[in-house]
């Protein structure tokens, strides 16, 4: 490529960027006219939309976008850059090394938004041509066997949420108000690290619920955390009921602290924060359930297993092991 046909490509670029920046900033999500009519969206793929915002992690999230392309549920893959910081030339190089993984059937596009705000997750993308959306974070692997089965539960449960990674919230009594925990039997909350949730629900956590749901959403701003806290009591309060979870062959989590090799990608997420993450999120629940007036969340127990094995104890090779081991 000559060194004009680079300088013009990007130029384009930028202005690719600095125009989708524009859009993403204006109330045009929130147009009646734009809102999704259900039977113009495909129901037997997925949408993936893929947070970023580190470029320590880009490497990662390339490599993720790559195996997220190479499944056949897999519609179209949007990553949501939220770090207004970034060098240009770092997300103009992102972009075209994105080329390689695009197709015509599976394109991968990087879109992005015009602040750091969480809620920014939740945005529904006129690109989105399914009704089910894939959140989840630039962090976060699952094998291919895995991540089709948690679409199949939901595709038998379209209205609930899905994921693999949960939490719970629970009433202290002692000090009398809601606390965020993790409850060994049941759970009431799954993290955006992976959650399939249904398309509209992006639309009515953005666009509806009025004052009070601008004023939560001013609350996940405030602390810059809570997103996935809230999008569980959205959805909880239109159905009335908790989500689902399931259980997974193989699961990676990058950025979990309690990785033994420190680095840059465990390093960056809003988790690593241990006791300080914990509070926070137990005052956005107060405050949610302050401003919306009613606690929506609702439990769940138990998850769906992909197969489940005979659990019989056989002796072998002088250890006892599971017989169908």
């Amino acid at each position: 490529m000559s060194m004009i046909s680079t300088f013009f490509f990007f130029i384009i670029i930028f202005f690719f960027f600095f125009f989708s920046s524009l859009n993403a900033n204006s109330n045009s999500y929130c147009n009646p006219t734009n809102k999704w009519d259900p039977q113009t969206l495909h129901h037997d793929k997925i949408t993936v939309l893929i947070n970023g915002f580190s470029s320590s992690r880009i490497p990662l999230l390339q490599s993720l976008a790559a195996t997220y392309s190479l499944s056949p549920l897999v519609s179209s893959i949007l990553i949501l850059w939220s770090n207004p910081s970034t060098p240009p030339r770092v997300l103009l190089q992102f972009a075209n090394n994105l080329t390689s993984i695009s197709t015509s059937s599976t394109p991968v596009t990087l879109h992005r938004n015009p602040t750091a705000s969480l809620n920014s997750r939740f945005l529904p993308h006129r690109h989105i041509t399914t009704d089910a959306v894939l959140i989840c974070d630039d962090d976060v692997e699952l094998d291919h066997d895995s991540f089709s089965f948690a679409y199949r539960v939901w595709s038998t449960n379209r209205n609930r949420i899905v994921g693999v990674f949960s939490r719970s919230h629970d009433l202290d009594m002692n000090r009398k108000e809601w606390i965020y925990t993790v409850q060994p039997d049941r759970f009431s909350i799954v993290l955006t690290k992976f959650m399939i949730i249904n398309t509209k629900y992006l639309y009515k956590y953005t666009c509806e619920g009025g004052t009070k749901m601008v004023q939560m959403r001013k609350i996940v701003d405030s602390v810059m955390n809570c997103e996935d806290i809230l999008m569980n009591f959205v959805v909880a309060d239109e159905i009335n009921l908790g989500p689902l979870m399931i259980g997974v062959n193989r699961v990676r989590d990058y950025g979990d602290s309690r990785n033994e090799n420190k680095d840059s990608v465990s390093g960056v997420g809003l988790s690593s924060r241990k006791g300080e993450h914990r509070k926070i999120r137990g005052w956005c629940i107060r405050e949610f359930h302050r401003v919306l007036g009613r606690m929506p969340l609702r439990y769940s127990y138990g998850k769906f297993v992909h197969s489940i094995g005979e659990q019989g104890l056989c002796r072998k090779g002088g250890k006892l092991v599971f017989c169908d081991q």
